[in-house]
């Protein structure tokens, strides 16, 4: 396994920032095309409550950009670095494809973003899609996010997920398919509605097992939290969900870790839940306390 710090630096020669922007899509499973409510954990922003606001990407880049800055004011060290412009909210690849592909390269046009990082649904990736991230791919850094967040159908019922474990690995072998410079990145989460130990470990196996390709892969874990105004409010407050303790969570972790192989870029192994929409649990809002707990593990 190799950190995403070092698998970044290894690319980029530097430090990267990721800077969030918002390309103005939704899903599929919220529009009525598959479902509505979207995912039963995601936000009314879709998951992207740290995207900057603008009218236009360069805009939105510079907000970004400057936050970030503001944030390192504070720490020792160099501070220089590049940027990797991260489109995170709903399905990024979800919409007028023209369009989404001209937002894409506004962000890249941005002094000082190197890369590129779209989240999006695996059930939201055309071949024409696919075709031109391969194109970009040839000249920058692309990274593309999935969240299959489990294995388990049934729990992809619970959570509404609306697309199957197939729509997943088509998406993966049509990405590796087009271009082997596309780093793939897939997101779990441990402690959803009735998952046992072994579901959640069997995740991590099918995750493994869809990106058994020579080249780097990602993965990002994080345990079920609940914000507010999102549907698994409703049936937290109902009793009908138990999260996660820290304890219980790092003890998966540790059983998690040792499936992944060499090849696998562990991107995150925590949440970065809003502290203002969060309901439970609080334990996840110690950051540094969950920093240190990681550091443990490489």
């Amino acid at each position: 396994m190799q950190t995403l710090s070092n698998f970044y630096k290894d690319i980029f020669g530097c430090k990267a920032y990721k800077i969030s922007l918002d390309a103005g899509c939704t899903c599929p499973n919220r529009d009525g095309t598959k479902g509505r409510g979207g995912c039963i954990f995601c936000s009314a922003t879709g998951s992207g409550d740290f995207a900057a606001k603008g009218a236009t990407i360069a805009e939105q880049a510079d907000k970004a950009k400057r936050l970030v800055q503001k944030k390192l004011l504070g720490r020792s060290g160099n501070r220089k670095g590049v940027y990797v412009a991260y489109f995170q909210n709903f399905s990024s690849t979800y919409g007028d494809e023209k369009l989404l592909l001209q937002k894409y390269k506004d962000a890249l046009s941005v002094p000082e973003v190197k890369g590129l990082c779209i989240a999006t649904r695996p059930d939201c990736l055309s071949d024409s899609m696919i075709l031109s991230l391969a194109e970009l791919s040839k000249n920058t850094f692309v990274q593309i996010e999935l969240g299959l967040q489990t294995s388990n159908e049934n729990t992809g019922v619970k959570i509404n997920r609306c697309y199957t474990n197939c729509d997943y690995t088509d998406a993966v072998a049509r990405l590796h398919s087009a271009s082997r410079k596309i780093h793939i990145v897939t997101h779990v989460i441990f402690g959803l509605p009735d998952e046992t130990e072994e579901d959640m470990l069997n995740t991590v196996r099918f995750v493994s097992g869809t990106n058994s390709y020579s080249e780097p892969w990602g993965i990002k874990i994080t345990s079920l939290y609940v914000l507010k105004g999102t549907p698994l409010e409703k049936i937290y407050r109902e009793g009908n969900v138990a999260l996660l303790e820290r304890n219980e969570y790092f003890s998966l972790l540790k059983a998690a870790l040792p499936l992944l192989p060499q090849n696998c870029i562990v991107h995150r192994l925590t949440g970065d839940p809003p502290k203002s929409f969060l309901l439970a649990p609080d334990w996840t809002l110690d950051k540094r306390r969950m920093q240190n707990e990681v550091r443990r593990f490489f």
